[in-house]
């Protein structure tokens, strides 16, 4: 169990996840909580890393930073995914071995499970087949760091753990319009078209696929109690254990901010993975379970974004 007075640096603060568990953190009266901006430090800068880890030593460390997109972005920009998502990765959880980290949890993405693999995804079905190729990239650098984690604990007897959540939202989330996920890009898109009085909304793909969606301040929350209560070398799944079809996601997003005109589908697009859903066991097991259903999460996501007029227009 973290000490309450425990030093704990949680990397990538200022992002949808890492705030949330600043926040949960809070909450739980965690009072020594280390926190650097991308100006203060660059996490893929090795000799900054490094030097950060040497002088504050935190006991514990939440990996939350990434770099991270939307099906475009992960198109366009394979390359960069890639080398920026590795290179930080790398760099924090070495430099946190190196200096005696008590304790790491590494954030990771349900897009690192093989593209047709059986459902809902278990944790063992981890590089049993090939990727989805449209974020093929940005899986591979998680489950590198998945794989460190779990070779520093086979080789040298460390205590690192990895998370891996399905598809999140909530406060803080990246509303831009090209480079953001299915529901915030969902959450902006029908505000946009209410508040303009569009005749009609135009969605990617067929509305076809499932998925499966968390709250990020549950996840906040199961992060921490994954820490305190969780050490292992498999991943643990995070997630709801419930999925809708993006048809019925876009109808829910469209009755909770309140947007009456026509739902249109440009089958053109791409939909992505057919099935994602997270088979939850094994932290149910652990005796963690959810607490906010989708439709209470996205009026709380909406407010943020009414809100936040600075994310709503990045």
């Amino acid at each position: 169990m973290m000490d309450k007075n425990a030093k704990i640096y949680v990397a990538g603060h200022r992002g949808m996840v890492g705030s949330a568990l600043v926040r949960e953190l809070n909450r739980q009266g965690y009072t020594n909580i280390l926190t650097r901006t991308h100006k203060e430090l660059d996490l893929m800068n090795q000799a900054d890393v490094e030097k950060f880890f040497e002088e504050e030593k935190p006991e514990y460390v939440f990996l939350a930073a990434a770099k991270v997109g939307g099906i475009i972005a992960n198109q366009t920009a394979l390359a960069d995914f890639m080398y920026d998502n590795m290179i930080l990765e790398m760099n924090v959880i070495h430099s946190a071995w190196k200096n005696g980290c008590k304790k790491l949890e590494f954030l990771g993405s349900s897009c690192i499970y093989p593209r047709l693999a059986p459902q809902p995804l278990k944790e063992s079905y981890l590089l049993t087949s090939e990727l989805e190729q449209t974020n093929e990239a940005y899986a591979l650098a998680k489950i590198s760091g998945l794989k460190y984690c779990e070779y520093l604990n086979r080789q040298y007897g460390t205590d690192y753990i990895s998370v891996m959540p399905t598809n999140l939202y909530g406060p803080n989330d990246n509303y831009h319009p090209e480079h953001s996920h299915v529901l915030p890009a969902l959450i902006r898109r029908f505000h946009e078209a209410k508040v303009n009085n569009l005749p009609y909304v135009t969605c990617w793909g067929d509305g076809s696929p499932l998925r499966e969606f968390m709250y990020v301040d549950d996840l906040a929350n199961l992060c921490v109690f994954l820490m305190n209560n969780y050490s292992g070398n498999e991943t643990v799944n995070a997630g709801t254990g419930k999925e809708l079809t993006i048809k019925q996601l876009t109808e829910l997003v469209a009755k909770v901010i309140g947007y009456n005109g026509e739902i249109r589908w440009d089958t053109s697009r791409p939909n992505g993975t057919p099935r994602k859903l997270l088979d939850v066991s094994k932290a149910t097991k652990l005796g963690w379970v959810y607490k906010t259903e989708l439709e209470d999460g996205i009026k709380l996501a909406y407010e943020d974004f009414l809100n936040n007029p600075v994310r709503a227009e990045r």
